[in-house]
C-alpha cells in the first residue's frame, strides 16, 4: 500500500501549504481535513444554523446527516463538495470561520466525518493534513509530523495569506481561541501523537520546512 503522510498542528502552522507541496513533489494525492468540517459547517449554516439560539448541539446533530460532503484529494487542484456543490471559496468566508470550532466540536459531528476521512486516506498514497490525523484519524500513518509556531508568527501568516478587514490583533485573538477550543475538547483534541515529528516553523521560510519534511520522509521511506 502507497503511505500515508500525516500532518498536524494549530491554525497558522503552515500545514496546508506544505502538505500541498509535499504532496505535488511526490506524486501523492492531498487531503485538508478541515475544509470537510468547514463545507458541514457551511452547510448547516445554509440551514439556518445562525439563527438557532438554544439547543443548538442538538439542532446541529439532526441536520448533519442530511448534508452530503465529499472532496477530490488532489494535490495540483484539490475540491470540496458540499451537496453536490464545489464550495472551496465559500468555506473560507467569515461565517463559517467564526462557527467551524463549534460544529467540529461535537461528537456526532466528528464521527460522520471521521467516517468520510478514512474512506479517502485508505488507499494510501496521500499527504494528510489536520488536527488530529495522527493521533485519532489514522494512527498508523507511516510518518506523523505535528508543525507549530508562536502565536504572533501564525497571527502574521494568516493576516498576509486572507484578504480581509480584520487587523492583526484580532486575528491573533482569534487563532488564540480556536486553540484553546481545539486543544481542550473532549473528543479528539488537538494533540501531537507520540510518534510525530515536531517541527517549530516560527523562524523558518515556507521552502525549509518542505524541505525538512522531505528528508524525513526520503530518510523513513527511502523516497
Amino acid at each position: 500500500m502507497e503511505p500515508v503522510v500525516a500532518i498536524d498542528g494549530p491554525s497558522g502552522a503552515g500545514k496546508s501549504s506544505v502538505a500541498r507541496a509535499v504532496a505535488s513533489r511526490a506524486g501523492w494525492r492531498y487531503l485538508d481535513t478541515g475544509s470537510l468540517y468547514r463545507a458541514l459547517t457551511f452547510g448547516l449554516l445554509s440551514k439556518g444554523l445562525d439563527r438557532v439560539q438554544s439547543d443548538r448541539a442538538a439542532w446541529i446533530c439532526a441536520a448533519t446527516p442530511g448534508i452530503r460532503i465529499a472532496a477530490e484529494p488532489s494535490a495540483a487542484d484539490p475540491k470540496i463538495f458540499c451537496d453536490d456543490v464545489e464550495v472551496r471559496v465559500e468555506i473560507r468566508g467569515d461565517d463559517v470561520t467564526k462557527n467551524v470550532s463549534e460544529v467540529s466540536a461535537l461528537p456526532c459531528v466528528r464521527t460522520r466525518l471521521l467516517t468520510i476521512q478514512r474512506e479517502l486516506i485508505a488507499p494510501g498514497g496521500i499527504v494528510v493534513e489536520g488536527r488530529d490525523i495522527g493521533s485519532v484519524v489514522w494512527p498508523q500513518a507511516q510518518v506523523k509530523f505535528y508543525l507549530t509556531a508562536d502565536l504572533s508568527t501564525r497571527a502574521h501568516r494568516r493576516h498576509a495569506e486572507n484578504a480581509t478587514e480584520k487587523g492583526l490583533d484580532s486575528v491573533s485573538d482569534s487563532l488564540a481561541e480556536r486553540d484553546q477550543i481545539d486543544s481542550t475538547r473532549r473528543l479528539s483534541p488537538l494533540t501531537m501523537a507520540a510518534d510525530a515529528v515536531l517541527v517549530d516553523t516560527t523562524d523558518l521560510v515556507f521552502k525549509e520546512v518542505v524541505e525538512r519534511i522531505w528528508n524525513e520522509l526520503e530518510r523513513r521511506l527511502a523516497l
